[in-house]
């Protein structure tokens, strides 16, 4: 619902007015653009950890192809180091009324060595509005992994929103140079409440985060001494640009 909401949003700022005659002799899609922050904030956790996070989407294209830079990181501020920093470059075209297919590659630079991928994925619509992001991995080495991202909106009011979020991160194969086992190795949960300031343009927000290791990653980050949990409370903004 929201990405459908924003598209409409930035076809009204970008796309050009057009009347019946010129539309009916262009036959191309008007090209739209922008950038959206989906999170841009500041966490603070329960084992003292201050992490400023961030998920970008920057993007160009029109109805029939799309080109997406997607990038997400934690930045650990005691530290002055990234906890993680990951890059991805897709091109994406519909294959349904709410759903696109995605595929490109992306680009990891965890502790330790980094990690190139190539990817495909769906992006879309489910049923009750669901917006689902689900992504299949192959690594440098041969490597196969997953990711779905889940996010719904509950809305109290036109400004007013709840949005809950799940992300579940699952490794068919171990890579334990960056602490990955093979089965589900991680998810986090989120619940972030907005108020929209200026029509979906700009949106402060509060919320807590939950994040864990699971199976056979988390039995390997207890081996090394490292907690396998923690919780968060974020406070940060929402932006489109």
């Amino acid at each position: 619902m929201k990405k459908l909401i924003l598209s409409a949003i930035l076809a009204g700022v970008f796309y050009p007015v057009i009347s019946a005659p010129e539309a009916h002799a262009q036959s191309a899609s008007p090209l739209v653009y922008g950038v959206q922050l989906e999170e841009f904030e500041f966490r603070s956790g329960d084992e003292n950890e201050d992490l400023f996070v961030w998920n970008m989407d920057a993007f160009v294209g029109n109805d029939e192809v799309r080109f997406r830079w997607l990038s997400e990181g934690e930045y650990d501020r005691k530290e002055n180091s990234f906890e993680g920093l990951e890059n991805r470059f897709v091109a994406q075209v519909p294959v349904s009324t709410f759903f696109d297919v995605k595929a490109g590659v992306r680009i990891d630079t965890p502790k330790g060595p980094d990690r190139w991928y190539g990817m495909v994925g769906l992006t879309g619509l489910a049923p009750q509005w669901i917006e689902i992001d689900a992504d299949l991995f192959i690594s440098e080495k041969g490597d196969v992994s997953a990711r779905l991202d889940a996010e719904y909106e509950l809305l109290f009011t036109n400004q007013l929103i709840l949005t809950s979020s799940a992300d579940i991160n699952v490794a068919f194969a171990d890579d334990t140079e960056i602490e990955v086992k093979s089965g589900l190795t991680s998810a986090e949960l989120g619940l972030r409440l907005s108020y929209d300031v200026v029509d979906r343009l700009l949106s402060p927000y509060v919320g807590v985060v939950y994040e864990r290791k699971l199976g056979d990653t988390a039995d390997l980050a207890r081996s090394e001494g490292k907690d396998i949990e923690s919780w968060f409370g974020v406070v940060g903004l929402k932006m489109v640009f």
